[in-house]
């Protein structure tokens, strides 16, 4: 909501300083929804590895399973260690972690980004 002072220096604009106005504030509008969106994609991405997380810890080990190397490459792999996990934090560094150790990140990570939109 425009305050009253606000709204009186915008009736004193000329059109050019309002049109400019507008633009920036459509500019952090459209930041704002993107950076919404990046953190909403986000989410669902770390939701998905939570639940990858969850069947793996599920299956025997020496399971036969596909690996995948990409979203549509898939190669066939044999679950070594189901205790251990590498987790990417960021900018290309993994960290191993237990299993337990990388769903709890998973659900930190969850809670962080939820908290930042809701």
């Amino acid at each position: 909501m425009v305050s009253s002072s606000s709204r009186g220096e915008m009736e004193k604009m000329g059109i050019d300083q309002l049109k400019a106005l507008k633009e920036q504030a459509d500019l952090e509008v459209n930041l704002l929804q993107n950076s919404l969106n990046s953190i909403r994609t986000a989410t669902v991405r770390l939701d998905a590895a939570a639940a990858a997380l969850n069947d793996l810890s599920l299956r025997p080990q020496g399971k036969k399973m596909l690996v995948p190397l990409t979203a549509s490459l898939y190669v066939p792999g044999t679950l070594d260690e189901a205790d251990k996990v590498l987790v990417d934090i960021g900018t290309g560094y993994f960290v191993e972690k237990t299993m337990d150790d990388g769903k709890d990140y998973c659900q930190r990570k969850i809670h962080l980004l939820k908290s930042n939109f809701n």
